[in-house]
């Protein structure tokens, strides 16, 4: 994970940054801590969540128009829940 820390969180896959994300919310968790450095980390977290929301959202946004393509128009979008 430490090469990841250092990696720009918009060239990131989905799978780097939801692992890097996984491990930062371990830290918080923990408490073990310091305040400066909880900040810091969050503010990364923060940033690698809403990567991670985005790149969800083009997926799906691929699969509805795979669906569209596929059989005509669709009458409901894809479900991911």
């Amino acid at each position: 994970m430490a090469e990841t820390r250092t990696k720009p969180v918009d060239k990131m896959t989905f799978e780097e940054a939801l692992g890097e994300l996984e491990g930062i919310v371990r830290q918080l968790e923990t408490g073990d801590v310091e305040l400066e450095k909880s900040i810091a980390i969050y503010e990364r977290g923060a940033a690698l969540r809403a990567h991670c929301e985005g790149r969800l959202k083009s997926a799906e946004l691929k699969v509805e128009q795979i669906v569209q393509g596929a059989s005509g128009p669709a009458t409901e979008p894809a479900a991911f829940d």
